[in-house]
């Protein structure tokens, strides 16, 4: 497998941190976001938009493809029900977080505060793992003071071999 990252990008956050979790080996092809390459433009038209795993693009398609092909470690809960839950909150990401994140970092009005104090945390891997990539940024290279809860609910996570290196690509940057 091939998954064309960028280091900065939180959508490939998610990728390599399920990749981590489930032990896929797979290569890396890093890019500049700031230089697309003309090939990552022909790879995932119209934006050239990273992450892109065997050119399969967007982490959400990917995370789903990993979870399909490779079942164990399961990231979804077993119940159905509960499945359902955990696709249904990555699948309102921007509404739930991703919105008010990046209006934070524009420096646009936003909720970011009452956002992340009613962020639903703990409840599937799957989930957590397509959050955790903008809490850790918004900590780590916003400033943003985190609800106790959220901020213990990442002090579990960071203890997570896929999300400790995380932690370090971020404070990398």
């Amino acid at each position: 497998m091939n998954l064309v990252d960028a280091a900065r990008c939180p959508y490939c956050a998610r990728v390599r941190i399920a990749l981590a979790e489930k032990g896929i080996e797979h290569e890396v092809t890093q890019v500049d976001l700031a230089d697309r390459p003309e090939w990552l433009l022909e790879l995932n038209p119209p934006y050239g938009r990273v992450p892109v795993l065997d050119g399969l693009p967007e982490s959400e398609v990917i995370m789903e493809l990993l979870e399909e092909i490779h079942p164990e470690p399961a990231l979804l809960p077993a119940d159905p029900a509960a499945r359902a839950r955990a696709r249904l909150q990555v699948h309102r990401f921007d509404s739930n977080l991703g919105d008010d994140y990046y209006a934070y970092r524009r420096g646009d009005p936003n909720d970011l505060e009452a956002k992340l104090e009613a962020l639903e945390v703990g409840q599937s891997l799957f989930a957590d793992i397509a959050y955790v990539p903008w809490v850790l940024r918004a900590r780590d290279m916003l400033g943003v003071t985190l609800p106790r809860r959220i901020a213990d609910w990442l002090a579990v996570l960071e203890r997570r071999p896929s999300v400790a290196a995380e932690v370090e690509i971020v404070r990398a940057l």
